[in-house]
């Protein structure tokens, strides 16, 4: 991966190199970057510049040893963590590396959707666990193979949890010649033992205008179009290719049947649907409701009369309009966000998810259907 492949970020990639020429390159450095703005191959091109044998004036030259092993994702010296799904047979990242390399080759921007499409996610939630953390400090013990540096890039490392703390002596006082990069999109959701110890470099998103050149070279696209799903997808590249391809998740179709039929009081069809979301799986239940949060959040901006500033896609704004205008009040949606926000809640610790999910419906139903809010929604009007 060279900077140049990079899509934008030309102040980063600056910032990058100048650490490199003027040998002030930080041990630890956390890339924190929102979803979709290209940190993954910022750090990989970084790493593969801080390793090339015959560095340009602003890039790596891509032709040597070093390069051409990066270029496939298997330098001896490039190591990997990532949240991954543990088992009896997956006890660490290395186990699911094939799939890890696999996905960074098809496409470097991704996210944890994307990343859990191609492993057998189950019912399982997704960690960064203690047994990596050993397997993290016992790969970067050994000598460099070939390189002058070894890096370790880690990939979300909000999966940690406590785990982490494993690391702290390792990041502190790392070996000679070992760079760690750490790619969040949270810095709240961090440990703060780990934080204090890493160099923050702030990656902004990407701009409307580099999205939008990006989907016209792509190809396929009107420009008009391609500034419509640019201004949706607001700097996230994932996003804007999900557009571009017409791959939105369906999550938009069953959130407003399950909203209907909570209004038309239809409780076998939502018995139905409690039946049926019990089977999703933990992590795709809890996508679910993030969904639905975000979906009632763009149409508390349309009851708001601030249309101008939703970011759906264009079929599904046009429903949310019609719920808005037809169904939903301001007090009812936020009184909805608030119970899918405890429902996510609960879906995270292991709560029955056929359970939970009935006494939503039921929720739906008191709500929509009947009007009665929780204590704390209620409004007075001037």
């Amino acid at each position: 991966m060279q900077f140049k492949e990079i899509i934008g970020q030309e102040r980063v990639k600056q910032q990058l190199v100048q650490t490199v020429k003027e040998n002030r390159i930080s041990h630890a450095q956390l890339f924190l970057s929102p979803a979709g703005s290209g940190a993954v191959p910022l750090a990989i091109a970084y790493a593969q510049y801080i390793n090339c044998l015959d560095k340009g004036e602003n890039d790596s030259c891509g032709e040597c040893s070093s390069c051409r092993k990066y270029e496939r994702l298997i330098h001896p010296d490039l190591h990997f963590s990532y949240p991954f799904f543990a088992s009896a047979n997956i006890k660490t990242a290395v186990d699911v590396l094939e799939e890890w390399r696999g996905m960074l080759m098809q496409d470097p921007y991704f996210d944890m959707d994307i990343w859990r499409s191609k492993l057998d996610a189950a019912n399982k939630q997704a960690n960064i666990n203690i047994a990596e953390c050993h397997d993290i400090i016992k790969k970067l013990s050994y000598k460099a193979f070939e390189a002058e540096t070894k890096v370790l890039i880690m990939w979300l490392p909000e999966y940690l949890d406590k785990a982490g703390n494993a690391l702290l002596k390792l990041i502190e006082e790392p070996p000679a010649n070992t760079l760690f990069i750490l790619i969040a999109q949270s810095q709240d959701q961090i440990l703060t033992t780990i934080l204090s110890r890493t160099q923050i470099v702030k990656i902004p998103k990407l701009s409307s205008e580099e999205v939008t050149g990006y989907l016209l070279n792509a190809g396929g696209l009107t420009e008009h179009q391609a500034i419509d799903y640019s201004f949706l997808a607001d700097g996230n590249l994932i996003e804007a290719k999900a557009l571009a391809a017409d791959t939105q998740s369906d999550s938009s179709g069953t959130f407003t049947a399950w909203l209907r039929m909570g209004f038309g009081n239809k409780v076998p069809d939502l018995i139905e649907f409690t039946d049926e979301a019990a089977k999703w799986g933990r992590e795709n239940q809890k996508n679910f409701l993030k969904y639905g949060v975000n979906y009632l959040r763009e149409c508390c901006l349309i009851l708001s009369g601030a249309e101008e500033l939703v970011k759906l896609p264009p079929l599904t704004f046009e429903t949310a309009k019609k719920l808005s205008t037809h169904v939903l009040t301001l007090p009812m949606a936020e009184a909805i966000i608030g119970e899918l926000e405890k429902a996510h809640y609960h879906i995270e610790r292991n709560a029955n998810p056929k359970i939970l999910f009935l006494d939503v419906s039921l929720q739906l139903v008191k709500i929509i259907k009947f009007k009665t809010l929780p204590a704390g929604t209620q409004y007075i009007y001037n």
